[in-house]
């Protein structure tokens, strides 16, 4: 009667451990292409975490349809942890727009991991501008409705939604020139064939230090602490506030075991000074959320995109 239990003892001690996670390389599978801010976010994720996680991570781009592409290889593939999603503010924006054609359902099929980073939004015109404020460019563009432009990265880009929201509240009209890719329409606004854009700092730093563009405000509520003199666009328009983000996202039923791994080494990793130096030089600032508060940004970032969207009469197509 004795000799069971000791057989079953030994039957379980004879079971491979269960290895712990991870146990092999990870993959971060980013939407956009190399050289952008979202890239370049996604690669420093993967060179922070590598030392943290015990494995490497390695960075994949796979462009196209506004990132889904990349969202739905992941959410097509395995869900165990080990491949993840560099996911941007515009995936609060998608589901929203009209006409889109999005291949996953983005509030049920991805599951937020952790926030990484704030861009700041960047109100940009040509060096030798006329307007020295935000109040002059709104008295320009009342005095000559519809001619003043602004350039986005694209219909339905977050740079579109930043001109159309300023159309709105501060109650003038602009027409709105859609290039492929914001570093495309800076160029036209360098050349002042665009008046304006609203974009990532980042994409726009190397102009700035040339001296070929002007930081007129900025347009989120945290401004740049490298730009203290720089005002804010909702000091002159109340209620305007645009906050871009750059974030990491799994597949909704990924491990519990691998959304902590992957959270608690960004959290950490965040708070060295030689990784929030790096972000600053992106213009970009450290914004570490967990997956509930990240949630909560999620779902009141695609909020606002909703009435900006709806009120613009905005279309993909």
């Amino acid at each position: 009667m004795r000799l069971r239990p000791l057989l079953l003892l030994f039957a379980l001690l004879a079971l491979p451990a269960r290895a712990q996670f991870p146990d092999h390389p990870l993959r971060i599978l980013g939407g956009f292409a190399a050289g952008g801010t979202s890239d370049l976010v996604a690669r420093m994720v993967a060179e922070m975490t590598t030392p943290l996680l015990g494995q490497r991570v390695v960075v994949e781009n796979r462009t196209g349809a506004s990132s889904m592409l990349a969202a739905e290889a992941m959410v097509r593939g395995p869900h165990d942890g080990y491949t993840v999603f560099q996911c941007a503010s515009l995936v609060t924006v998608l589901p929203e727009l009209p006409g889109m054609r999005v291949p996953i359902d983005i509030f049920a099929d991805l599951l937020p991991i952790a926030n990484v980073a704030h861009s700041t939004q960047a109100m940009l015109v040509k060096a030798d501008a006329p307007f020295r404020t935000v109040a002059d460019f709104l008295a320009a563009a009342r005095a000559n409705p519809g001619q003043l432009t602004y350039g986005s990265s694209g219909i339905g880009s977050l740079s579109h939604l930043s001109g159309a929201r300023l159309e709105q509240l501060g109650q003038i009209r602009l027409t709105h020139i859609p290039y492929r890719g914001a570093a495309l329409a800076l160029v036209d606004v360098m050349g002042g064939r665009t008046t304006t854009i609203i974009t990532n700092l980042g994409d726009a730093v190397g102009q700035l230090r040339g001296g070929e563009l002007r930081l007129l405000a900025f347009a989120d509520a945290l401004g740049s602490p490298r730009h203290p003199e720089v005002p804010l666009i909702r000091a002159t328009v109340p209620g305007y506030e645009i906050s871009g983000w750059f974030g990491i996202c799994g597949p909704k039923d990924m491990p519990p075991a691998a959304v902590q791994a992957w959270q608690r080494a960004i959290g950490t990793g965040l708070a060295e000074p030689r990784w929030r130096e790096r972000l600053a030089e992106y213009g970009l600032s450290p914004r570490f959320e967990d997956p509930a508060q990240f949630a909560r940004t999620m779902q009141a970032d695609r909020l606002v995109w909703r009435e900006t969207i709806r009120a613009a009469n905005i279309r993909a197509d």
